[in-house]
C-alpha cells in the first residue's frame, strides 16, 4: 500500500498485544482480500476495527446481543445487506468516493478468546485473527451462517480468501492443515 492508497480499514488498538501479530496490516489485507474476491474495488470503502480484550468484548457482547461473555470477533455492518434467497450472495454494497467512503460496519475482535482459539486448533494468530477479520468481514456485506445453505456459502468464500492470502482452509480438521 503506497502512501496515496487510502486505508480501507481504521484499526484502534486498545489492547496493545494486538501490535505484535500486527493487527492493522491483518485487517487491512483481510478487507482488500474480500472485496477484491467478491469482485468490488477497494477504494470508497471504509470498515472500522477495535482490537479489544476479553473483557471488553464479553461487554460488547452483552450490550448487543445479549450474551455476557467473550467471543472471538463481533460485526456491526452498517445496513442491511442480507441476500434476497437463502444460499444467494448479497448484493454489492455501492462505494463511496475516497474523501467521503461507503461505511461498510464495524469490527470488534477479542486477543485472549482469539490466541487461545488458535493454540486449541494449532493455528497460528496470524492465521487465525485473519480468518476471523475475513469471516467479520464477510458478515458487514451481509454474508451469515444462521441457515445450513447460507453456510457452506459462507465458508467457501472464508476459504477462497484465505487461500488467496496463503492460510490453510480453517475448516479441515488439524491434520490436514499442516500438509
Amino acid at each position: 500500500m503506497t502512501e496515496t492508497t487510502p486505508r480501507l480499514i481504521e484499526v484502534l488498538l486498545e489492547d496493545v498485544r494486538w501490535s505484535e501479530p500486527g493487527l492493522e496490516t491483518l485487517a487491512e489485507t483481510a478487507a482488500r482480500l474480500t472485496l477484491r474476491h467478491l469482485g468490488f474495488g477497494t477504494d470508497g470503502f471504509l470498515i472500522g476495527c477495535l482490537g479489544c480484550d476479553d473483557a471488553r468484548i464479553a461487554s460488547l457482547n452483552a450490550d448487543f446481543r445479549g450474551r455476557s461473555a467473550p467471543t472471538n470477533i463481533l460485526a456491526w455492518p452498517s445496513r442491511e445487506r442480507r441476500a434476497e434467497h437463502v444460499g444467494g450472495h448479497p448484493a454489492a454494497p455501492g462505494a463511496g468516493l475516497t474523501d467521503d467512503p461507503e461505511e461498510l460496519g464495524d469490527l470488534a475482535i477479542s486477543y485472549e478468546t482469539c490466541a487461545a482459539e488458535a493454540h486449541a486448533q494449532g493455528k497460528t494468530l496470524s492465521d487465525h485473527a485473519t480468518h476471523l477479520l475475513v469471516h467479520g468481514i464477510l458478515h458487514l456485506l451481509g454474508y451469515d451462517h444462521v441457515d445450513d445453505q447460507d453456510a457452506t456459502v459462507m465458508e467457501k468464500l472464508e476459504i477462497d480468501i484465505l487461500a488467496r492470502a496463503g492460510v490453510a482452509n480453517p475448516y479441515a480438521p488439524q491434520a490436514e492443515r499442516r500438509l
